[in-house]
């Protein structure tokens, strides 16, 4: 099964992404819970800020890929622990509150970041520094393209059964 859907795959890339993905995301967030109790999208936004320095909810729904609602449930959480603060709203931007993390936020990160530098690096193995170095670059790419289609709803999508298609077949324009 695996040599099919590696090389008889319709979905050749999604399936990639997601298979390296799991193999990453499974373990490292089950013991980001385990050992620290904190969900995956609490993590994410301690990891977010992080890297940072700091920013907005709406930034790192953004750049996660996770529901706002989501993340407001996490960084109130994050909050109520003593791991991010939120500072004032410049002036101008509305309702957006930057957030920070705290000492005890920084001290997380720090002793857990080694575990996810060091599963990437074992995934990474495999290849040389050119290799990775094109695969960073390429993958860059299609995460930045993605701006292009993440927001297009599935029922608009041009496929065969898709509204479009089925009005083209008849000769007239889809709704």
């Amino acid at each position: 099964m695996f040599d099919a859907k590696l090389d008889r795959n319709p979905c050749p890339f999604a399936f990639r992404m997601n298979y390296m993905a799991l193999l990453y995301n499974v373990p490292l967030y089950g013991w980001i819970k385990r050992d620290y109790g904190l969900s995956r999208p609490e993590y994410v936004v301690l990891y977010s800020l992080a890297i940072t320095g700091g920013g907005s909810s709406r930034d790192i729904s953004l750049t996660s890929g996770f529901p706002k609602n989501t993340l407001s449930r996490a960084i109130s959480r994050l909050e109520s622990l003593g791991l991010i603060q939120r500072g004032d709203p410049e002036p101008g931007s509305g309702r957006l509150q930057p957030l920070t993390l705290s000492g005890q936020g920084w001290a997380l990160y720090n002793e857990t970041l080694p575990a996810f530098e060091a599963q990437e690096l074992r995934m990474l193995d495999v290849l040389d520094a050119p290799e990775r170095d094109t695969l960073f670059r390429l993958m860059s790419k299609v995460v930045r393209g993605s701006a292009d289609w993440v927001d297009t709803p599935l029922k608009e999508m041009d496929t065969p059964g898709s509204a479009a298609a089925r009005a083209r077949r008849k000769g007239k324009k889809a709704r």
